[in-house]
């Protein structure tokens, strides 16, 4: 018989950079996974992850059917089965104890896909909870805070251009590593080396020399939490020396003199000892900044995941700002998807607001629309009105990836009923009385619908289905668990709440006045909608409406789904272009530079950071920081063979002056205490880590009974967040410390 043998173009779903793949299935089964040398953004680059979507595929372990628990254990059952146990055991739940009794947590796998981006709405207004937690505590909500209160929206962030930026100052940031994170960009190493070989520069700020900071010009290393207090002090400089220059961006600001006075105490020499940064260091940055001809400020993971890093976060778009490069190109701009929504050229809108409503035992404050997530254990652990006795899990793993993961795994224990939507049994899901499994990448197709808001290009790319699903599509599960909730019954039909979906995209649309469609009757539309599943005709009338859509026919060459379908390696739609003031929805209509929740906790907040007395070796006490590999992203990854074979990647990293000082030796098991958790990891002995920091990587610590990751299982690592203090957190944006975190450091059986 003659065999069958046919390629795809896919985007690869796996993280951020968003790169295009070639795959070539023979006979059913996928056969290569390489770089699409002809994507329109990527060019043929791929790490190894994007080639590991066949193994994902095929991994035994990976679930196709619900499964419900009996006893002890889970039993596979028929969807039928699954949706009824459901409704038997959660609708009672909220009946009796109200909405709030169900908690969701929301891992960010959600944001790669068009079902997690879109279908958890209708469930999320279903459920009517307060109670919603979600992976953005423990790692960006400091950007999605700043953002909202400077700019009006939580979602718009100013993003490096890489491609036309000269200087780049980048803190916190590994994209070596990470493939780079809040600005997509296929080949961030590629793109780096540009700027150096067009003659710009790159200084990374880390505590780490990490494999981005060795291929710098400048690697400054800092004591992990003090970014605040040297952006601070590179804002004092310009200001005090009269370097500041706003540029096209000047006139539509506000709240520069109030951001430039409270940045006025933090000179370099009075953050110098806090942070480690010679004052004439600070200084010489400051001043490269402001004389360079496009220069853009990047912040990232260990930016933000410290108490000070909505400060920081703020802290790095005013020096933006004040150097003359927001909005401009080869500086700091917004990122302009296909599928935006149009506004007023003259901006404007709602604003932004933090802190409508509390949690219920800590009194932490809600921000964009989630509570943090370090409150959820004691959420679920303290009894009363409006105690979490339920909760939903989407594409998630809490248990390693928050704060105190030994309580959080605890009080998952304890809960009345759970329900997770995931592909695997993990260390989370294991607690479940149901598991709704999600179909394989390769069964889906595919639009980044939250990437390409954060893009460095303008690009458009979908991608059709490798393979035919075996399963119900992901949009399809959560919108029956939704109608389940809504009253409507285990049974009910899926598409109610697609369509629900679709016209409200498509009201909106005509309902906004300056919109390609203003003023069409919604129907018409509807009827003119075209694609085979329901996340492909939420693309179809999302592109059609943007500002590239063809507005049904206004626009002949518009994007329309039919028109990325012809265009398997997608559509260039040129470089970033400044986009002051219509994209702006302060209530100002301005830039607020000063926003009152920032500048008046700033004092407070910078002064909270501690002294480095005892970091030094022979000083008592460490800071732990985190670190990312090229192999690995989310804690699920660790269970193909082919991402973690090799070398032992769980280690801790520390300075040879410190191991000296506590009498370590590399291989020596070491036992690694914070104020709330203790761990062993065998040490790696190395002066890639400044003196006083060691560090673990996240995601590991795969030994718990009941998990069904037999590949994860055989090299389990250490689950660093079992050190992780949930009541150290950010006090603006509620983000949990997972940096900085001062820990002992001593031979196990010492």
């Amino acid at each position: 018989m003659d065999s069958t043998v046919a390629t795809h173009y896919r985007t690869c779903p796996l993280c951020e950079a968003t790169c295009g793949l070639e795959i070539t299935v023979r006979d059913g089964a996928v056969q290569r996974i390489r770089g699409d040398r002809d994507d329109v953004f990527s060019h043929g680059f791929i790490c190894p992850k994007g080639s590991t979507l066949k193994q994902l595929h095929e991994d035994p372990d990976r679930l196709r059917a619900p499964l419900v628990r009996r006893g002890e254990g889970f039993v596979e059952v028929s969807w039928d089965e699954a949706f009824a146990e459901i409704e038997r055991r959660l609708m009672p739940l909220i009946a009796e104890h109200g909405a709030n009794a169900v908690g969701v947590y929301l891992g960010n796998p959600n944001v790669h896909n068009l079902s997690g981006v879109f279908w958890i709405r209708p469930l999320l207004h279903a459920l009517q909870t307060r109670n919603i937690f979600t992976a953005s505590t423990v790692d960006q909500m400091p950007r999605h805070v700043s953002s909202g209160l400077m700019f009006g929206d939580p979602n718009a962030f100013v993003i490096p251009d890489l491609d036309r930026t000269n200087y780049l100052l980048m803190l916190g940031a590994n994209p070596y590593e990470s493939n780079g994170s809040l600005a997509t960009a296929p080949d961030w190493p590629g793109r780096l080396e540009a700027i150096r070989a067009r003659g710009g520069r790159i200084v990374v700020v880390d505590p780490r020399r990490t494999r981005t900071a060795e291929e710098a010009d400048e690697h400054i290393p800092i004591r992990p939490g003090t970014d605040a207090l040297l952006l601070c002090a590179l804002a004092n400089v310009i200001a005090d020396e009269g370097l500041v220059d706003t540029g096209a961006a000047g006139e539509h600001l506000n709240g520069l003199d109030e951001a430039l006075a409270v940045v006025a105490p933090y000179t370099p020499e009075a953050v110098e000892a806090r942070t480690g940064v010679p004052a004439a260091t600070i200084r010489r940055i400051a001043r490269e900044l402001a004389a360079a001809d496009g220069a853009a400020v990047y912040g990232r993971v260990g930016v933000h995941t410290v108490p000070a890093g909505t400060v920081a976060s703020w802290a790095t778009d005013v020096l933006n700002t004040i150097t003359g490069n927001l909005d401009r190109p080869g500086g700091a701009m917004w990122g302009h998807p296909p599928h935006a929504r149009a506004s007023s050229p003259t901006g404007g809108g709602r604003g932004y607001r933090i802190g409508r409503w509390t949690s219920r035992v800590g009194g932490l404050a809600e921000a964009n629309g989630e509570l943090p997530v370090a409150a959820l254990a004691e959420e679920i652990e303290t009894p009363g009105p409006g105690q979490i006795r339920a909760l939903v899990t989407i594409g998630g793993n809490p248990v390693l990836s928050t704060p105190h993961s030994d309580r959080l795994d605890a009080a998952l224990a304890g809960l009345d009923f759970m329900v997770s939507v995931d592909i695997y049994v993990n260390e989370t899901t294991r607690h479940a009385d149901v598991i709704l499994p999600a179909p394989s990448p390769l069964e889906k197709s595919h639009y980044d619908a939250a990437f390409y808001n954060q893009s460095v290009r303008r690009v458009a790319k979908w991608s059709a289905p490798v393979m035919t699903p075996s399963q119900p599509s992901e949009h399809s599960v959560l919108a029956r668990l939704a109608s389940l909730i809504r009253g409507e019954g285990p049974n009910a039909d899926p598409a109610v709440i697609d369509e629900e979906l679709l016209g409200g995209i498509l009201r909106g649309a005509v309902a906004n006045e300056f919109s390609n469609v203003h003023g069409r009757d919604a129907t018409e539309l509807r009827s003119l909608v075209r694609g085979e599943s329901a996340t492909d005709r939420v693309v179809d009338a999302l592109v059609r409406t943007g500002p590239d859509g063809d507005g049904f026919g206004d626009n002949p060459d518009g994007l329309t789904l039919e028109r990325l379908q012809a265009h398997p390696h997608g559509i260039d739609l040129g470089p970033l272009v400044p986009r002051l003031p219509a994209n702006l929805a302060t209530t100002s209509g301005k830039v607020e530079l000063a926003p009152a929740e920032i500048v008046d906790a700033l004092p407070s907040v910078l002064a909270a950071i501690d002294s480095p007395a005892d970091d030094q070796p022979g000083g008592e006490s460490l800071r732990l920081i985190g670190r990312r590999h090229l192999r690995s992203n989310n804690s699920w990854m660790h269970n193909i063979e082919v991402l973690v074979k090799g070398k032992e990647r769980c280690t801790l990293l520390i300075h040879p002056d410190d191991a000296d000082a506590r009498g370590l030796a590399g291989g020596d098991i070491a036992v690694v205490e914070s104020r709330v958790g203790r761990v062993e990891a065998p040490i790696e002995i190395s002066d890639e880590v400044m003196p006083g920091v060691v560090c673990l990587p996240h995601g590991w610590g795969h030994a718990a009974a009941g998990a069904r990751m037999r590949v994860a299982a055989q090299r389990p690592g250490t689950n660093s967040n079992v050190l992780t203090d949930g009541s150290v957190l950010d006090p603006i944006s509620g983000n949990a410390t997972l940096n900085g975190i001062p820990v002992t450091v001593t031979r196990a059986g010492a």
